[in-house]
């Protein structure tokens, strides 16, 4: 591609260039950015489970909790031992108020990954 010419809107180039840049907005505390741009991204390629991910992640971020639980999900329907999807989903969980399905997921997380942050929020030694 030369230097005149650019991606087409709905070019696979630009829906890469689309997520690395909500990568950024994320990272820099613009979920609700990222969001946007990761719209088109889904929309062209429902199948992207980092495109999901991300967007799920941009989505809690923006207090948009129902949003974001339903893409982690979507993540975990895909991906069953995606620990960082049950952790996420855990915390989602969490901050709606829904302690017990939190609990399960935390547990899958630092079952699937037995990290240090997965385990502390796992609270084993809580067995009920």
């Amino acid at each position: 591609m030369s230097e005149t010419t650019r991606p087409t809107p709905s070019s696979p180039e630009t829906h890469v260039i689309d997520f690395r840049a909500a990568e950024q907005l994320l990272a820099a505390r613009d979920p609700r950015g990222a969001v946007k741009l990761l719209d088109s991204v889904v929309a062209a390629h429902p199948e992207n489970t980092a495109a999901r991910l991300l967007r799920a992640r941009a989505f809690f971020a923006a207090a948009q909790l129902r949003p974001a639980e339903l893409e982690f999900e979507l993540v975990l329907e895909r991906e069953p031992d995606n620990a960082f999807a049950h952790f996420a989903l855990a915390r989602t969980h969490e901050r709606a108020g829904r302690p017990e399905q939190a609990r399960k997921h935390f547990r899958l997380a630092a079952a699937l990954d037995p990290q240090p942050d997965y385990l502390a929020a796992a609270r084993f030694e809580d067995q009920a």
